[in-house]
Parts: structure tokens; sequence; C-alpha cells
């Protein structure tokens, strides 16, 4: 990114100045400040790169440095440290004892320790040759303040030596999950342990010998999702960083929301993408790292390993990512697709796969490639350790009107199109302002136009943040930016369409969800409840016409019924108040009772808007005075069964309605302690209309339109013509 150093700030964070400084590849990995006196503060460099496929995680620039001035001057402190290159560094002091610092050093050929300083870093005493499984990841160190010579170093499990580092032992921690990044002491009680890991946050107030896991804190990271048609409440699966593959509904019948409890897991490790069988939501495919699917059925609880071999028909090896794609055909839901370096089709579920075509990358040799402007030996520091293989597949669509013509894209900037089913590839490599060798993130065939496909390239581990996004008319022959008025450093996930408006497209970016109108000229950003998060994968409920993403850091999000997007164009060009055709509506008695309170110990995903919603738009905002706005439900007879406040401003807006009756207050009657609620409404049609109420009389802005309100227990949701 270009910010490699140590920056200072003496004002609250207003401003900042840069006080160390090594070089544009080497950035500053940790600092810390003498236990007794804080102009005292040492520094770690780290120099490192990582690009796709590749990783060299140390250089000659790794040290450690001492200010004794808070950060206007620096000396190194390097006496008894290897002389080698050295990988990351972790710094510590004791607490209460000046000068006693330990450094935990990642170093080349087998140099790598821990060690001790008692005299401000002037010297290092190795410990011993402890080192945590991979320093980029793990590695930070944590002194007990109430046990001098206590030192506890976050790893795969945490490993604490009571002895300044010469003999580490693991930390018991029964129940916990693994791959430990923080860890607190509480300085006025020796028993009490606070650690976060990829699993989440843990307490232990008997010094690690049981712990408690906070359940309520929605930041799961999704790599992607994948979802089912199950009414009355649809389920969502997604892969997740290093927290399996789970899954679990959208909504729920009890009022309170989805608890943890009714999501389920369908594979462990890493998970990645998630699919459910169209015919059968029971049967549901998921993955861990490098291509290890499953095939689960929830009736019965079996999974069946259906991983693609990682050998070919030749004996030659298949390289496959992290992240494999998997698709469902949607010309025959036997049939699967998974894409490493060459691409897999199974027409069995799983059983058995057949590659197709030849290796699908530009089968470069990783290690010819310059890393730090030069190439670098077999014994770098840390030199590709777990990172993905390079050359493979990471992207893959199949074309909705030919199920021949297949699209995928690669780690190493390739797009390859099929036409024959894999018999023969048409390969692109360059395409208009994109730099060559880029990371593909996603390619996707139109459903509208069979000519018709979008590539989202994606640079950042390159230091490039621009927003890659572009579309082919011709199958790939030509290409032209579709990247618009996107902002700047918005690296592109993923692209769909609408499966109505050919100009509605949704884009996940890192930093935020957007969409556009006009086929990529102008892009806004969906900002209403939705986080500045990246938006990694998207997929759309036709029938129900949501927007479900897959976000890295706060679960799933769902946008509910964004199908007004579809005509907002036409309507915004009216100048005229529209009430746009609403969805079925479900009505149901909420469950209101749950067998006992955990108070805010867990976490419960709102459900969506019990009711219909009501979508509508204004051309300006209604002034505030003594007319009303109203959305008005009637029923076949015109009767009047119920009214809706609306809001006043101008563009789209959303009401819901709770699907009971209107109560007439008889005259005299004391006002009730809580608002009376009227019976629930009877499955049938009700015209809905927008209406001004004044002094005169009401004026219709936009409507009538029908609402549809079906039973909770219809098995299958279809929508109709006339619906949004």
């Amino acid at each position: 990114g270009g910010d490699r150093g140590l920056y200072k700030t003496t004002d609250g964070g207003r401003s900042w100045e840069r006080i160390l400084y090594v070089s544009e590849d080497t950035g500053i990995a940790d600092i810390v400040f003498d236990s007794t006196d804080p102009n005292v503060v040492y520094a770690a460099s780290y120099q490192r790169r990582r690009h796709v496929g590749l990783l060299i995680a140390g250089g000659p620039e790794g040290k450690i440095f001492r200010s004794d001035d808070a950060g206007a001057t620096w000396t190194e402190i390097l006496s008894g440290i290897p002389t080698v290159d050295l990988g990351r560094i972790a710094l510590e002091v004791a607490p209460g004892r000046a000068g006693v610092v330990y450094a935990l050093v990642a170093a080349q050929d087998d140099q790598s320790g821990f060690f001790r300083s008692s005299d401000y870093g002037e010297s290092w005493t190795r410990q011993s040759d402890y080192i945590v499984v991979d320093p980029q990841y793990y590695g930070e160190l944590f002194a007990d303040p109430h046990r001098p010579g206590r030192i506890c170093a976050v790893d795969v499990n945490i490993h604490c030596s009571a002895d300044e580092g010469v003999t580490f032992e693991r930390l018991a921690a029964p129940g916990v999950h693994v791959d430990h990044h923080e860890m607190v002491f509480d300085p006025n009680d020796p028993e009490y342990l606070l650690i976060g890991n990829d699993g989440g946050l843990y307490e232990s107030w008997d010094a690690g010998r049981n712990w408690r896991h906070h359940a309520n804190l929605p930041v799961t990271q999704f790599y992607r999702v994948g979802i089912d048609n199950t009414e009355p409440f649809y389920w969502v699966y997604g892969g997740t960083q290093d927290n399996s593959t789970p899954g679990g509904p959208s909504g729920s019948r009890n009022s309170f929301g989805v608890r943890n409890a009714e999501w389920i897991r369908v594979v462990g490790g890493d998970g990645f993408q998630a699919r459910v069988d169209p015919r059968d939501p029971n049967i549901v495919y998921g993955m861990s790292q490098g291509a290890r699917i499953v095939r689960l059925d929830k009736r019965t609880g079996e999974s069946v390993s259906i991983a693609p071999p990682h050998v070919d028909e030749a004996g030659d090896t298949v390289l496959w990512h992290w992240d494999v794609p998997l698709t469902i055909s949607r010309f025959d839901p036997d049939r699967l697709y998974a894409v490493g370096s060459r691409l897999a089709r199974s027409d069995n579920r799983g059983d058995d796969w057949t590659f197709m075509g030849p290796n699908l990358s530009r089968q470069i040799d990783r290690d010819t490639l310059p890393i730090m402007g030069r190439t670098w030996p077999d014994n770098a520091v840390w030199k590709n350790v777990f990172t993905n293989d390079y050359g493979t597949g990471v992207a893959f669509s199949e074309s909705p009107f030919e199920s021949n013509t297949l699209y995928v894209g690669t780690d190493d900037g390739l797009i390859q199109v099929t036409e024959d089913g894999g018999v023969t590839w048409r390969r692109m490599g360059s395409f208009p302002g994109v730099p060559e060798l880029i990371y593909v993130s996603a390619v996707l065939a139109s459903q509208h136009d069979p000519d018709r496909v979008y590539a989202l390239f994606n640079n950042h581990k390159r230091g490039d943040f621009t927003p890659y996004l572009l579309r082919s008319e011709d199958r790939g022959e030509s290409w032209v930016s579709i990247s618009g008025d996107l902002p700047d450093r918005h690296v592109v996930w993923d692209i769909i369409e609408d499966r109505e408006n050919p100009d509605l497209l949704f884009l996940g970016t890192e930093f935020g969800l957007f969409f556009t109108l006009d086929g990529g000229g102008h892009w806004a950003e969906l900002t209403e409840g939705s986080p500045t998060i990246p938006y990694r994968d998207l997929e759309i409920h036709e029938g129900m016409g949501d927007l479900v993403a897959a976000t890295f850091g706060r679960g799933f999000m769902i946008l509910d019924d964004y199908t007004p997007l579809r005509t907002l164009a036409g309507v915004e060009a009216s100048g005229q108040a529209h009430l746009f055709n609403p969805r079925r509506a479900r009505v149901f008695n909420p469950i209101r009772y749950f067998s006992a309170g955990s108070g805010a110990g867990e976490y419960t995903a709102p459900n969506p808007p019990f009711g219909a919603i009501l979508n509508y738009f204004l051309p300006a905002p209604l002034a505030e005075g003594s007319e009303a706005l109203v959305l008005v439900i009637r029923n076949g007879e015109g009767e009047l069964v119920a009214e809706v406040q609306a809001q006043r401003k101008a563009g789209l807006n959303r009401a819901v309605w709770n699907l009971r009756e209107r109560l007439e207050e008889e005259e005299g009657q004391e006002p009730p302690r809580r608002p009376r609620q009227g019976p629930l409404v009877s499955p049938g049609e009700y015209p809905v209309t927008l209406e001004r109420r004044g002094e005169g009389p009401a004026q219709i802005l936009a409507g009538p339109v029908i609402l549809r309100v079906i039973p909770f227990g219809r098995t299958r949701y279809v929508r109709v013509e006339g619906e949004g």
C-alpha cells in the first residue's frame, strides 16, 4: 500500500508523523514500551511480500530497533541475534523490570528462536529454539504481570514459559478453538485470562482450566455463500475462515429471530463454496481448503467425501486453490464442476470425476517470478509456506444458454472459454487497462445474452487496489470497462445480475455493496444497514427477490425484496409517485415464548420483516403539516382493512403492514396501556393504495396494486406475474 513504517501521533490521531522507516518492502511488525520508562521504545522491522501464490516472509532488512527519546532517534540492537535473514519478530517487555525485553525471532536456516536481553537490547541471549508454526499468522508475546519470568506466545495452541523462554508448555484450553492471536491478563486478578482466536472471544476465571465462549458476536468471516429453496424460510450456507461451513434458516417462526442452535455444520476446516441440490434441499455440498468436497444428507447425517483427485489420468499433479470454485450445473443437477489447474466434472454428484481439457493456467514456475525486485533461493525465510499453489483456476461460470459453454478464470491472469464442453479452449490473457498476471476474482456468463460475459480482477496482493471490472459482448473477444464511477481502492470480489433487468447488477467490493441501474455507467452504494466490510460473494433468491451476501467480518447480510430496483430508473424518470407491486406475504402467528432467557449472552439474528413489505416512490418530499401520507389496504369488496403510516421523504421508501386488521376505538373508552391489535387477516388478495389525506377528500397518489396473502404452510414459493 506504500505506507510502511512506524507512525506517531501527539494530538489523539488527528495527524500522524512517520518516525521510523526502512524501505517500501519493510514495515514495522511490533512495538513495545519499556515497563519503567515510556521514552524507551522497541520496534521490530519485517521485510515481507505476499503475492498470489508467492511468499517471502523475511529478508536482510528484518531488525530490532530501540529509541531512548520516544521515537525521535533509533539504534539497531542486534548483538546476539542471528546474522542471517530475519522474518517476523515479536517483542515483549518484563513487567516492572527495567531493561528486560524478549524477542521471538523467525530466521533463515533453522536459526529461529526465543531471545532475552537484560540490558535494553544491547545484547541478546538465545533461550531456546522455540518458534510458532507460522510467524506471519501467529507469534505475539504476552508477559504475565503476576508471575515474573512467565511469558506466553499465541500460536495454533498457546504456549507459555515459566522460565523466561527456556522451556515452553501448552496452555490447557479445553473446549477452546485453535489459532490464537490475542491474550489479555487482568492486572488485578492473577486467575483471569481473555483470549481472542479464530473461533472468537474466550474468558477464564481459573487460569485457563475452564473457559466461557462469547456466542453473541456476529463477526463471522464468510468467503462464500450458497442458498436453497426451502419454504417458508430458505436456508443460507457458507464457508468461513477456519470455522467450517455452517448453514441456517434465513428466518424463524420464533419472534425473537434465528438462534445459534438452529444452525448446522456441513464440513469442518476452513469453509468455502457451499451448494444445495435444487431438487432436494437436504442434499448439501460443502468443502474445506484444497477441494476437500463432501456431500451431506441432512436427513440421515451421512457425509460422504467426494473430493476430486489431485493426480490426473496421466499421473500429473493437479493443483487446487485454497478456495475452489464449485458449481451445480443448471442443465443437470447431478453434474458438478470443480476447478483446479484443470477443470473437473462429475455426472453423478461427485462419486466420480473426469478432467476436461488441459492445464488451464499459464504454468509458470513461481520460483522464476521476482519478489521485492529479485528472485529468492529455496532457503529464503518461510518461502511460500502456508500459501496457495500457483497456477490454478479460481473462477468459473456455466452459460445459462448452452451447457457446453464454460468459462474459467485463473490466479495468473487468464480467462479460458470452451464452447464444446471442454474439448477445445480459447485463451484470453490480455485485457484493456488491466495488469498481466492478475488474479481473476470472478467470471459470470450473462443470463440475458449468450454472448455477454463479465470479468472481475483483483490485484490487491501487489498493492494495487483499483476496481477492475469488465464486460464482453462477444464471449471475450473484446472487453470494455464498466467500473464507471466506483470509488478508488474498492477491490472487486463478485458480481451478479438481476434475472429480469439486464442493466441491474450488484457488486461486492472490499468496502461495500453496490448496484447499478444502467449496466455499469453509474454505481450507487447500498448503505442503509450495510456495514463497511468486504462483500466476498453474492447470491439472489429468485423466488423471494432477496439479495444474499457473504461478508468477511459481519456474517451474512440479506437485502429483503430488492425488486423495486428493477423499475426504479423508469419510475424516477416519470416524476410521479409510484407504488411497486408487492411480493406475497405469509400470514401466521409468530411464536412469542421461549424455553429460557439467555439475556444478551447469545446472538439472535433478526427475522425478515413480519407481514407485507410495501415499497413506494415519492418524487419530492411531502411537507410536514396537517396532511398525512397513508398506505391503505382494502379487501376485495373495497372495505377498509388497515392503514399504515408512510414516510414523507423523497425517493424509494418502505413500510411494513403487520397483516392485522385495524381496530375501531369505541367512543368514551379509555386508551389501553398497550396498543391493541386486531386479528390477523385471512389469506386472499388485498388492493393497496398510497393516499394523501387532509381536510378534504383523500387523494390517491399511487395504486392500487394487489397484495397476495398466503398461508404459512405453502410449500413452494413461485413468483407470479404482477408481483415485484
